[in-house]
């Protein structure tokens, strides 16, 4: 059986990170949240600083529907990694639903996590190199800007969840993993 990981956490948390290990570990296909939305990105002129325009959103939507449209007809036995900041926001939660179904389509197990990090340790990882590299947030004062207007979705109830403040890339990983087997068991 597949699987289909879900790390959700605010930027910088670490979900492309702790992804990258995941994937390092398991052979899963890294479906980064910028895999989707750097091209569109790309092609607005995004900087990692300037605020993007709301209709940006439209056209990651439609890349995303497609990449998703391809994981389902992937062969069942790769596993697939997503990654997605959800905000405490009306509609944000279905996307957890969108994703367990996913799996239940493709016959993977769903493996959601929830990736939190204190929001002082976010402000001082915004700046990172590699952050501005992917076309990621970049900027202390917008990230605390976003978090004040748009917040965290809440934890859901059964979630995985791991402060990656108190633990390396590859502890995350692994306790991932071993949630994942005890769901099975």
């Amino acid at each position: 059986m597949g699987h289909l990981f879900y790390l959700i956490g605010p930027p910088g948390s670490g979900k492309r990170t702790v992804g990258l290990e995941l994937s390092r570990l398991t052979g899963a296909a890294l479906m980064d949240n910028h895999l989707i939305n750097d091209p569109i990105f790309t092609a607005w002129g995004a900087d990692g600083h300037k605020p993007l325009p709301p209709e940006i959103w439209e056209f990651t939507r439609r890349v995303r529907d497609i990449v998703l449209e391809a994981v389902a007809a992937a062969p069942a036995e790769v596993s697939h990694i997503f990654t997605n900041y959800l905000a405490d926001l009306p509609g944000e939660a279905e996307f957890i639903d969108r994703f367990a179904a996913l799996a239940r389509e493709r016959g993977a197990q769903f493996v959601p996590v929830y990736l939190t990090c204190p929001t002082e340790e976010l402000r001082r990882r915004m700046p990172l190199p590699e952050r501005r590299a992917r076309l990621k947030l970049s900027d202390p004062t917008r990230l605390q800007a976003t978090l004040d207007k748009n917040g965290v979705l809440p934890v859901p109830d059964g979630m995985l969840t791991l402060d990656t403040s108190q633990m390396t890339p590859e502890q995350a990983a692994r306790a991932i993993l071993t949630f994942a087997e005890a769901q099975v068991a």
